[in-house]
């Protein structure tokens, strides 16, 4: 039930976003739904998944009274918060799509599986709208038993084409991050929460790189890096990280500084580079990297 519903509020976030100033009167919403879900659409439902739109995506649907015409708010909050979720609402409706045209499409689109998104996505963000608390058993990698742990569902985000849930974790006494994937089971304990004030899971992050949250007293330090101009294209497609900037284009290289703290996630992330991308600084960083590739060298070498 709770992913139909979600479904359905998303379908409804894209009827004003595909529509955009022009907006949409209530006949033409009833028609697209009817349309859509074969079945009419009360006007009292529409409200009441206007009021969960709000809820859930922080996006208002508003009335026009001189034209009678709902529409997304164009102020400019509201556009910030629709292109913050807008890789969220898009992971739903791949899927929606694709059911949708499964006959005349079969063979001609393909996307790559997310495995953790399907099971408990939305039963966790149902948890996060109602402030319940929850006890999940979550195994580690490497980890033949799981562990039982109460947790305050504050956030999900996704990195890498995972799904991970951010909580304050009552043993723990803090923030934790559970990979979805490695979750075993999700249950209610009956008890509810309060979000701190002003809690915002983009800055818990942003001076990180991936799902690692900054322990106590780390700051970011500056990275540079060079690469091939091939990379170089890339990586201002793709950024690394929100303080990714182009500082030199010299010959056949580029240099980019960022302003982030160093973890697992990033060491990886620039391996994968190869070749192409060579860190200039931090010295400890460049050294993760160098023993990196070492290893992997070392395994086809032996």
């Amino acid at each position: 039930m709770v992913p139909e519903l979600i479904g359905k509020y998303i379908f409804l976030v894209q009827l004003f976003v595909e529509a955009g100033e022009r907006g949409l009167s209530w006949p033409d919403i009833a028609r697209r739904w009817e349309d859509r879900y074969s079945e009419p659409y009360p006007r009292r439902s529409f409200l009441n998944h206007r009021a969960a739109v709000e809820e859930i995506f922080g996006l208002l649907i508003t009335c026009d009274r001189r034209t009678n015409l709902y529409r997304i708010d164009a102020a400019e909050s509201a556009v910030d918060k629709r292109a913050a979720v807008d890789y969220l609402i898009n992971t739903f409706t791949v899927n929606s799509l694709l059911t949708l045209g499964q006959e005349r499409l079969r063979g001609r689109v393909s996307v790559e599986d997310v495995p953790s998104g399907q099971k408990y996505l939305t039963v966790l963000m149902q948890a996060m709208l109602d402030g319940c608390v929850l006890r999940i058993a979550y195994r580690k990698y490497l980890s033949e038993q799981a562990d039982v742990r109460t947790v305050r569902p504050y956030a999900l985000r996704e990195f890498a084409k995972r799904w991970y849930l951010v909580g304050y974790s009552e043993e723990a006494a803090m923030l934790r991050v559970y990979a979805l994937d490695r979750l075993l089971s999700v249950e209610r304990t009956g008890d509810k929460f309060k979000m701190p004030a002003g809690f915002n899971v983009a800055e818990a992050f942003e001076a990180s790189y991936g799902m690692y949250l900054p322990e106590a007293g780390q700051q970011p330090v500056l990275v540079k890096l060079r690469t091939t101009l091939r990379e170089a294209a890339y990586l201002q497609d793709l950024p690394l990280h929100p303080s990714q900037t182009l500082v030199l284009q010299e010959g056949n290289h580029c240099e980019f500084a960022l302003r982030l703290i160093p973890n697992p996630n990033l060491v990886m992330e620039l391996c994968k580079h190869g070749a192409g991308l060579e860190v200039l600084e931090p010295e400890p960083l460049r050294q993760a990297v160098r023993e990196a590739l070492n290893n992997a060298l070392q395994l086809y070498e032996n």
